[in-house]
């Protein structure tokens, strides 16, 4: 009962639309709430998420929805840079989310560099790059999403996952996640 009431919740964006990379009518969806100064979000990022992408997004079993979940205000940035770069293009936004966990240490010491420097890639300039970070609505947006996340869902911790509506608390390895997505492929 529980579960089809968090699955209820989860499905729903909240003040951001969701950024999310698999058909709509999936029969797995999998939610993940991440930071990008999380470096066991990064370690998932890099490891497992090309294997679940390969096996299961691209070929339309999986749908990944990215949710931000910002432990810090370096996070928060770059999640709004994220934002910003894609323009409402999920592919755009998971390249931008990919090159920030791959420049993670940057963007927690050369925070303003790290972000130009993305920013330059996806062609915005650095005065385009500082308008973004200080978009008061879409900050505002993200601490919504958040708050709703802590207060409603638990979330209280990065990454965490919902498969199906299925709570999973922090990292995981690719077959650990495939062991919770084969079950709910063959229903």
């Amino acid at each position: 009962m529980a579960q089809s009431a968090d699955a209820a919740l989860v499905a729903q964006p909240v003040s951001l639309p969701d950024m999310a990379l698999g058909p709509a009518n999936a029969p797995v969806t999998i939610v993940e709430f991440s930071s990008l100064t999380c470096p066991h979000c990064a370690a998932f990022e890099q490891n497992v998420f090309p294997m679940l992408r390969s096996a299961y997004i691209d070929t339309g079993k999986v749908r990944f929805v990215s949710r931000e979940f910002p432990l810090d205000i370096k996070a928060a940035s770059g999640s709004m840079l994220a934002r910003c770069a894609a323009d409402g293009d999920a592919a755009k936004y998971f390249e931008a989310v990919d090159m920030l966990f791959k420049r993670q240490e940057g963007l927690l010491e050369n925070t303003l560099e790290t972000m130009n420097d993305i920013g330059k890639h996806f062609a915005m300039s650095e005065a385009a790059v500082a308008a973004c970070v200080k978009d008061q609505a879409l900050l505002d947006k993200l601490s919504a999403d958040q708050k709703f996340a802590f207060e409603r869902l638990k979330v209280d911790a990065t990454p965490y996952f919902f498969v199906n509506g299925a709570r999973l608390r922090g990292s995981l390895s690719f077959e650990e996640l495939e062991t919770k997505i084969k079950p709910l492929l063959k229903r």
